[in-house]
């Protein structure tokens, strides 16, 4: 693996680290959404990752068996959570039925922080490997002067 393939892999961790974060922000900040463009409370989402290959079908087929075992990572999609909305009794709210109950997103905040912690660590592995690789590619021009 040379050094360009390795940050070609953590560009991809970086790239779906970041939409995962951003996906988990949106559902932050709509916690208390009761209602949408499309009617009806916000749906929290989720997002799917997905193994790719770095590799053109070019590269693929100039590379030797090992090398091509070599996967980055890319968003599937972004997908609407089917969970049920809670229900919490507010009479006096604007969007509460006949019977008083306000329907809310059912979105953890525990859970979402969690997933926060998780895409933040991943993100700064990713960070860390880019890093990695640019000090070992200085050390290896300074071994030609």
């Amino acid at each position: 693996m040379d050094f360009m393939t390795a940050m070609d892999i953590s560009a991809s961790g970086l790239k779906a680290q970041r939409t995962h974060l951003n996906v988990i922000s949106m559902n932050m900040a709509n916690i208390r959404t009761t209602k949408t463009m499309e009617g009806g409370p916000y749906r929290r989402k989720s997002v799917s990752f997905e193994a790719t290959p770095v590799y053109s079908p070019f590269d693929t087929a100039m590379q030797n068996q090992l090398n091509r075992e070599l996967n980055g990572v890319k968003v599937l999609g972004v997908t609407a959570d089917q969970r049920p909305f809670r229900q919490v009794y507010e009479p006096d709210h604007p969007d509460a039925n006949d019977q008083g109950y306000v329907f809310y997103p059912d979105i953890n905040v525990v859970e979402e922080m969690t997933n926060m912690m998780s895409a933040t660590r991943g993100y700064e592995a990713n960070v860390q490997t880019i890093t990695a690789v640019k000090q070992m590619f200085t050390r290896a021009l300074r071994i030609g002067m």
